[in-house]
């Protein structure tokens, strides 16, 4: 019982405040965000009564299962946004980009927060700069998809962007492993050539060929339905199969074998979205259906935000040091590679911003630092990188989506506030019958 009104007081939270988010001209993922905030830990939840709010992080934790299924969603969405016709335009550039914004922001956090090591070394260990540098290279793609989607937004900016979110986590996770396999050879004197470059690039693949498979599988078993309800039920059950099958994990002689789930439901949406010819109406439909699904994990996003991190000056600096420089690193690297690659004058001007947004992906790569150093004499290592990844994401997942949202109106690529309501549209339709 307390568990469906948990979440049923989430939603509500959520909705409400988006009602107060429109007034004030804010995306709505800001708002849910904020609900998830005011209901968590820290505030209502902090009342202890049980239904009300999220008591606890152990309790946000055992929502862990919805959370992963709605980035499923969001990533078979934005794999949606590869189809071949408009690769052949942007694929390109988008490519370009997508690697040269991610490597110029590590780099610069890189150099930032290595400086800042021989300033306060007892208080940011060199192993944590140079992860923090990788982890710097993630852009969440949940928070842009809802601001794109939320607005309608259209136009070559957007064309550009999503692919790019994309193809970040992909450049992402092969930055990080890298990093992450340098920071341990520093800490244990040897070097996992391994783990540095084998693992990471195993990762990538397999997580492609996976949700290729699944791509195929799907657009053949979809054809034996003719009903929509159907169809999109079968859309539903390939969704979370392909969530489940990308959380296994193995060993092949010595090699650890893993997936990224963002990755294999990208591909599963990218394959269906090209080889299934009924594809677009169904996607549509798909993206009705798990809008209550994508509040929830908005709102419980802001309640996993550790709001505690507050309390230590020195994160809050390192913090502030690492969003300065990441936001440099993704706006000018989009800003020279757009250039380079001569991308529309707004994608030269706009597309670093709309980059900003950072949350699950910075998060993932974070609790497996921390995990890997838990309980060792290098702990701090792990702790340092989760409480800066941790306070960057409770900044940048306030202001991203508002960032986003100016820089697609800027652009055009989004109508000025003032939108008609649903039911100023069907009154309208009424007029026009009589």
């Amino acid at each position: 019982m307390y568990t469906l009104l948990t979440l049923s007081v989430a939603l509500f939270a959520g909705l409400m405040l988006s009602r107060l988010a429109k007034l004030a001209k804010l995306p709505a993922v800001t708002a849910y965000l904020v609900a998830g905030i005011l209901i968590g830990p820290y505030v209502i939840g902090g009342l202890s009564i049980k239904g009300l709010g999220f008591i606890s992080h152990e309790e946000i934790s055992s929502f862990a299962i919805l959370s992963d299924v709605a980035l499923g969603f969001i990533a078979f969405s934005i794999g949606n946004e590869f189809r071949l016709a408009q690769l052949k335009q942007t694929g390109k550039q988008a490519t370009v980009i997508g690697i040269i914004q991610a490597v110029v922001a590590t780099v610069l956090v890189d150099a930032a927060l290595i400086s800042l090591h021989f300033i306060i070394p007892d208080k940011l260990p060199l192993p944590a700069a140079i992860i923090l540098g990788a982890v710097a290279s993630a852009t969440a793609p949940a928070a842009t998809l809802m601001v794109v989607r939320q607005y309608k937004a259209k136009g070559p900016l957007t064309d550009i962007l999503l692919p790019i979110v994309a193809l970040d986590d992909a450049v992402g996770l092969i930055l990080f492993a890298v990093s992450f396999g340098i920071a341990k050879a520093l800490l244990v004197g040897k070097v996992d050539v391994v783990s540095i470059i084998v693992e990471p690039i195993l990762e990538v693949i397999l997580s492609l060929v996976l949700g290729a498979v699944m791509g195929y599988l799907f657009s053949f078993f979809e054809r034996f339905f003719h009903s929509r309800s159907k169809r999109m039920s079968m859309s539903v059950t390939f969704v979370f199969l392909t969530v489940a099958l990308s959380h296994l994990e193995f060993h092949v002689f010595g090699v650890h074998i893993a997936f990224s789930s963002l990755l294999v439901c990208m591909m599963l949406g990218t394959i269906f979205c090209n080889v299934c010819d009924f594809s677009e109406e169904l996607m549509d439909r798909i993206d009705r259906w798990s809008a209550p699904l994508f509040i929830i994990f908005f709102v419980i996003s802001g309640a996993e935000l550790e709001l505690a991190i507050f309390k230590d000056w020195v994160i809050v600096a390192v913090g502030l040091v690492y969003i300065i420089f990441r936001s440099l690193g993704k706006y000018f690297g989009a800003r020279t590679s757009a250039k380079a690659v001569k991308c529309d004058e707004n994608i030269v001007k706009y597309l670093g911003i709309t980059l900003l947004p950072q949350a699950g992906v910075a998060l993932g790569m974070a609790i497996k630092v921390k995990d890997a150093f838990d309980g060792t004499v290098n702990a701090s290592v792990g702790t340092v990188v989760a409480n800066i990844t941790l306070f960057s994401v409770l900044v940048y997942e306030l202001i991203g989506p508002y960032l986003t949202k100016i820089s697609l109106l800027k652009a055009g690529e989004i109508e000025p506030e003032g939108a008609v309501s649903a039911r100023e549209l069907e009154k309208a339709k009424q007029q026009n019958k009589a």
